[in-house]
């Protein structure tokens, strides 16, 4: 009997040129960490990358339930045994997720604080201050603004088409974003320069 036809694989070309830059810092900054929850897991496309090459990691991915079909395909076309199907997660409506598999000791988020919009962004951190346990890690994936300026023109006229599209969204000041981070207990451990002028910015959870 003929199989039914796999759903079509979501794509991102921003994943496809960012993963390995941004592998390169997680095998830094995750070593030692061994539950990682993906905050906005969009295509998929990073969940299946940087599983199998972070093996000591559980990788759970998460999102709005609308992405759950794409993810999931991804996980299909390219499974991995420490790789996770999505939970929902909506920063509007949800709280920390909970697995069987025990607390989230990392995090990782990948173009999201510029997308969504900031009480969304704070919302964020605020869970991530809750319940990363100290010495746990976030990595943040995206472009932000330094000093209130814009690092490049192409970063400008992305803000500005971010802005006309949602004006609850655009790029985010860093300084903006390291002090939010640190009133939820977060300090700044690395600020990682990312090709297309983006940052990989880490924080560690502070002891509690």
């Amino acid at each position: 009997m003929p199989q039914p036809p796999r759903p079509a694989l979501p794509f991102s070309q921003a994943c496809e040129n960012n993963r390995a830059p941004i592998l390169e810092v997680l095998q830094t900054a995750f070593a030692g960490l061994r539950h990682v929850l993906e905050i906005g897991s969009g295509t998929g496309q990073h969940s299946v990358y940087f599983a199998p090459r972070l093996p000591h990691l559980i990788w759970q991915t998460s999102d709005l339930t609308e992405n759950h079909a794409g993810i999931a395909a991804w996980h299909a076309s390219r499974p991995a045994p420490n790789l996770r199907l999505p939970l929902r997660l909506d920063l509007q409506a949800d709280g920390w997720p909970q697995t069987r598999e025990g607390a989230f000791d990392a995090a990782f988020s990948s173009n999201t604080a510029h997308i969504v919009a900031w009480s969304l962004v704070q919302r964020m951190f605020a869970l991530l201050g809750a319940h990363l346990p100290a010495g746990g890690k976030f990595a943040l994936y995206g472009p932000f603004n330094y000093g209130g300026n814009y690092t490049s023109d192409s970063n400008r006229a992305f803000d500005l088409w971010l802005r006309e599209r949602d004006a609850r969204s655009g790029l985010r000041d860093f300084e903006t974003v390291q002090s939010l981070a640190r009133n939820h207990g977060l300090a700044l451990e690395a600020d990682h320069a990312m090709p297309a002028n983006n940052r990989l910015l880490v924080f560690v959870r502070q002891g509690v």
